[in-house]
């Protein structure tokens, strides 16, 4: 049932009043979702057909490179995250059954797929294999944001390859590069991929499919030459410090009165702020102090941090920098440091810097790395726009939605869940995994992000609800009315997807709504255009006009359709 009178599709007027990111406003509007709390979506008609058909796109794919379909569930027994290390995780949710057993809602399912294969296969001839599903998953979002992009509850594609070795990964890994890279593709999406952290899944590398938008939550380094990667990983050869003080052959303490700030430190000593060096005393999980050291101009990067170090860290207190790092809150430095020091390795042969002095409203210029200080060398900033890639070429940074990763997985669940095979003399082997992930929901949001137009939603013709909106301008009895309604029927004759508007509404608000809903092509039937013999045809995707002849308009408008991006 297609006809827009019987058809629930509530569009809106007024975007919701925290919406900030295009796609959560236009869903919204055009009446394709509805929030029921922080972070829960409801999909209605036409946004779940739009949903489907990134799904089917995805399914599709998988299967051409030998993908096997299942579904496993939401609720699973909280021993395989335990024996996975993974149930300490903040973002999973928790919960006991009647029994007092303990229970936790799935954000992925590397450790129930991992049991299924680890109880049933046993030989080397039984690999290599890739088993997918499409399920709900919960995660306990701290910010649920931006409409369906960051959700408590949502439908991931998740697919799992399980491998004899290190090379048969390689080449699964390479297999769902080839399909990502079609379902994107016929997704109609920009997009690009990018190096990427492994984070909590874990494993020996990892990469992003990213779709650049305005409202995307994550940050990517590019350049001209190729070079992509999320900024929580990537590393590149900083920008030269203009006008660094000349060195001393010594450091020498400068009374730097209220200068807490890189900004009022900088300005007091008149040197540009890659002439300082900014430090973060931590401490460490089960390891203790560390002060950490960075350009003045630069950002530490915890997440680079983290994995240099093998721990997660927090700032000290103003106590602990008294009487751990025996420094002075807003002047400490490494010069004397009693803790551990790790400086970034953009530090390395600069000389003639200032750094804090420890004592209160005290820092010492001339100071050298390596020879006032010793340190551990490490990439622990984040890459800044104007730094270079390895080539030379120049990083700029961009905004982007993620829609997809692919992770090396190893042996990371293998191992603990017991997932090995023999081989063809009887040894037995950890099975070597890769899981690779997609959000359906993520698909759409990035296509309306990309493509949408001040009057509304212009779908790629892929993932659009219906392929065609049918306006009827004419009221019942009336010729126009027995046009509409008989190309509505021979429009589904000949397979094509359409919604008619046959609402007693007026031709602006109907136009309004076709703009908003964004289906790639409009037709309309109106008075003017019978007595011309001609159906009036609008592309979406920049609103072009044309006219169709009315004798075989169903035939002209499926080819008109077909032509469309």
């Amino acid at each position: 049932m297609t006809r827009l009178s019987r058809y629930f599709l509530p569009t809106l007027k007024d975007s919701p009043a925290d919406a900030e990111a295009v796609s959560h406003k236009l869903l919204v509007r055009a009446g394709l979702v509805r929030q029921v709390g922080a972070g829960l979506w409801t999909f209605l008609p036409a946004g779940w057909r739009a949903h489907r058909k990134a799904e089917q796109i995805i399914r599709e794919e998988l299967d051409a490179i030998g993908g096997q379909e299942m579904l496993m569930p939401v609720l699973q027994p909280a021993e395989l995250w335990r024996a996975s290390g993974r149930y300490g995780i903040e973002e999973l949710f928790k919960l006991k059954d009647r029994r007092e057993a303990d229970l936790v809602l799935a954000m992925t399912s590397e450790e129930v797929v991992t049991t299924h294969v680890a109880r049933e296969v046993r030989s080397y001839r039984e690999l290599p294999m890739i088993l997918y599903h499409l399920q709900t998953k919960e995660r306990d979002e701290p910010r649920p944001r931006a409409g369906v992009l960051r959700t408590r509850e949502f439908i991931m594609k998740d697919s799992y390859s399980f491998d004899r070795d290190e090379e048969g990964l390689q080449h699964s890994y390479d297999l769902h590069i080839q399909a990502y890279d079609r379902i994107f593709d016929r997704a109609g999406l920009s997009w690009y991929r990018v190096e990427s952290d492994v984070g909590m899944m874990g494993g020996r590398g990892a990469h992003e499919y990213m779709a650049p938008c305005p409202a995307g939550e994550d940050d990517v380094a590019l350049s001209d030459a190729g070079y992509a990667a999320n900024v929580q990983i990537a590393s590149a050869s900083p920008k030269p410090v203009d006008g660094l003080p000349e060195p001393l052959d010594a450091p020498e303490p400068v009374e730097t009165p209220g200068a807490t700030t890189i900004d009022a430190l900088s300005n007091f000593l008149s040197v540009p702020p890659g002439a300082l060096i900014k430090a973060f005393p931590l401490m460490l999980d089960g390891r203790g102090p560390v002060l950490v050291l960075t350009r003045g101009d630069h950002r530490l990067n915890e997440n680079k941090l983290q994995n240099e170090l093998g721990a997660a860290a927090r700032p000290a207190t103003e106590e602990e920098v008294r009487d751990v790092f025996n420094a002075v809150p807003g002047f400490i430095g490494p010069v004397g440091s009693h803790v551990e020091v790790v400086a970034d390795e953009a530090l390395k042969g600069l000389r003639g810097l200032v750094a804090g002095g420890n004592e209160p409203d005290i820092h010492l210029r001339g100071v050298e790395p390596g020879r006032d200080f010793d340190a551990t060398w490490a990439d622990v900033r984040t890459v800044e726009a104007g730094d270079t890639d390895p080539s030379g070429a120049t990083i700029r940074i961009e905004p982007a939605i993620e829609i997809g990763n692919i992770f090396k997985l190893g042996t990371r669940y293998s191992v603990p869940l017991g997932a090995t095979y023999l081989d063809e003399g009887g040894t037995e082997h950890a099975i070597w995994m890769g899981c690779y992930g997609i959000g359906p929901a993520r698909i759409m949001a990035a296509a309306v992000e990309q493509y949408a137009d001040e009057a509304g939603i212009s779908w790629p013709r892929s993932l659009s609800p219906f392929d065609v909106e049918l306006v009827g301008l004419g009221k019942e009895g009336e010729p126009a009315r027995e046009v509409a309604d008989r190309l509505y029927e021979e429009l589904k004759q000949i397979g094509i997807d359409v919604l008619y508007d046959d609402r007693d509404a007026s031709p602006g608000e109907k136009f309004a709504d076709a703009e908003l809903l964004g289906c790639p092509l409009r037709l309309t039937v109106g008075k003017k255009g019978i007595e011309a013999g001609e159906v009036e045809a609008q592309i979406r995707r920049g609103r072009e006009k044309r006219s169709l002849p009315l004798e075989g308009a169903a035939e002209a408008a499926a080819e008109l359709w077909q032509s469309l991006p």
